[in-house]
Formats: structure tokens, C-alpha cells, sequence
């Protein structure tokens, strides 16, 4: 119904008369008068069926290019790894190696003087130092005195 015409309606009780609606007729020059057709017919099958094969082999395609793919992503990061641990490895021998060495490094610094005074070596007050540069003599030399 439109709006018009429940507007212009008044309201009634539910109890009254239900409303007609007008009988449907055909309209001249349709389906029911085509020769004595019925209106639906059955409709035979295509000869030819569509093969399911390229969908099929385009499926199979996918999944074996995501499966290559995932493969390879795995075989790389797998790679990786060994790598990582590889390294890792290595630079903890370094490491190690790298700490030895400071170790060493400290001892025979503190050593040092004594083992310069074991061979007769006496620690200068004013030291000379020689310019590579131009092979001049920086300071003034002095005899030591041995003890």
C-alpha cells in the first residue's frame, strides 16, 4: 500500500473485513499463448561438459609452488642459522683469545721494571727521545749510574 492510501484509510479495529486484492489475469501476447506451449520446459544437458582438468591442474600448481616456496624458505633460514652458530662460535674463541692475550699483556707490565733491573738497566730522570721525523735527539742525554 502506499503512503496515500493509508493516510486517506481510517483506522479501524482489527475485526473488520479483511481487503480483496484484484484476481491476476494474463496479459495478451504472453507465454500461455505461444502455440499451446507449456510455460516451462525441460532443457536437455550441453553435449560437451566443461573438464575439470585445468582448474585441477591449476590447483595442484599452487600448492606445489607454496610448498616449493615454503621449502626453500625453510632450507635458507635453517642455513642461517648454522651460520649464526657458526659465528657465535667464533667469536667467542676470539673472545677468549682476546682476553689471554690482555692477561698477558697486564703481567708483563708490572714485571717489567724488575726484570729491567735484573739485566742492569737503571730508570733515567731526564729521558732522550729520538724524532723519527727528521732524526733529531729530544732532551739531553745523561750517563746512568749503575747501583
Amino acid at each position: 500500500m502506499s503512503s496515500r492510501q493509508a493516510a486517506a484509510r481510517p483506522l479501524t479495529s482489527t475485526a473488520s473485513a479483511p481487503v480483496r486484492r484484484p484476481s491476476l489475469t494474463a496479459l495478451p501476447g504472453g507465454a500461455g499463448e505461444r502455440s499451446g506451449r507449456p510455460r516451462l520446459e525441460a532443457v536437455r544437458a550441453p553435449l560437451q561438459v566443461q573438464s575439470r582438468v585445468p582448474f585441477l591442474v591449476l590447483c595442484m600448481s599452487i600448492l606445489g609452488a607454496a610448498l616449493l616456496g615454503a621449502l626453500l624458505l625453510n632450507t635458507t633460514m635453517a642455513k642461517g642459522s648454522y651460520e649464526l652458530s657458526d659465528l657465535r662460535t667464533t667469536a667467542g674463541v676470539l673472545e677468549q683469545d682476546t682476553q689471554a692475550l690482555t692477561s698477558q699483556i697486564q703481567a708483563a707490565t708490572t714485571s717489567l721494571p724488575e726484570r729491567a733491573r735484573a739485566l742492569g738497566m737503571v730508570e733515567s730522570e731526564a729521558p732522550t727521545m729520538l724524532r723519527l721525523s727528521d732524526g733529531a735527539v729530544v732532551g739531553a742525554s745523561e750517563a746512568g749510574s749503575t747501583p
